[in-house]
């Protein structure tokens, strides 16, 4: 199993049950998650992979009559606390969705919107934020002679990897992403996969993924959720060629899923 310093984790979940009304979906989440590094979370439909996910940045609290319990720690931050800073969270917890969602908007004004919501107005600091941010999201040498254009005119992968420089653009600590090249092709996949890769050395990734391929490909560690809980989590070569749980091999090889 995974050894690492205490110092090493950035996200630690203890004992995380969640509830859907009367429906538990989450059973005893124990997860550490290391800095700077992609962890996987696979398993199959309805395992509760997304929704641990939407735990981490209180996505879930938008659902009516959810129920969290236990522990989430994100660095020094207590994500359970009814005192947190929700937009504060948001912003050092940022999230990509399956579906490339950008605002109807310019390209300019979707990277701009967070920093202006944090209250940057000076043109020449958004000017350097918006080039970072696509910079980064290996989007400005495509788009950096369109930039006032309507983002809704890019393609898939471009809105995909347009939608991670806006998240990328107020600096978060970890990025979370759900199932995020799902809907886009194998060029536009393998582009976003590079870009995860190389993001990784300054962001802590944690990805919902159905595909197991992309999993063994780009992430560091993986967990296995079955019914509501994690059976593994271990480094990612490890749960591939040598799976301590016989679930976890049988989903592995394909036996259900």
């Amino acid at each position: 199993m995974l050894t690492a310093e205490k110092t090493d984790f950035l996200i630690e979940t203890k004992n995380v049950d969640l509830f859907y009304g009367e429906k538990q979906a989450l059973k005893k989440i124990n997860l550490a998650i290391k800095k700077n590094r992609v962890t996987a979370l696979i398993g199959p439909s309805g395992c509760g992979k997304s929704t641990f996910l939407r735990t981490l940045n209180r996505m879930n609290d938008l659902i009516p009559g959810v129920t969290t319990n236990g522990s989430i720690r994100i660095a020094e931050d207590e994500v359970t606390d009814p005192k947190i800073d929700m937009v504060n969270l948001r912003k050092k917890v940022g999230m990509v969705f399956q579906q490339a969602n950008p605002f109807p908007f310019s390209i300019y004004d979707n990277v701009a919107y967070g920093p202006r919501m944090h209250g940057v107005k000076d043109k020449k600091k958004l000017d350097a934020i918006v080039e970072r941010s696509l910079r980064q999201a290996a989007l400005w040498d495509e788009v950096h002679d369109r930039l006032h254009r309507s983002a809704l005119g890019m393609s898939g992968g471009q809105q995909q990897r347009l939608c991670i420089a806006r998240v990328l653009a107020v600096k978060p600590e970890v990025i979370l992403m759900d199932e995020p090249t799902s809907a886009l092709d194998p060029i536009s996949t393998s582009k976003v996969e590079e870009l995860i890769l190389e993001l990784k050395k300054d962001y802590t990734i944690v990805i919902v993924t159905h595909n197991m391929q992309q999993a063994s490909r780009i992430s560091d560690e993986t967990a296995f959720f079955l019914n509501g809980e994690v059976i593994e989590f271990d480094e990612t070569a490890t749960i591939f060629t040598n799976p301590s749980k016989q679930q976890t091999e049988d989903y592995i090889t394909g036996r259900f899923g």
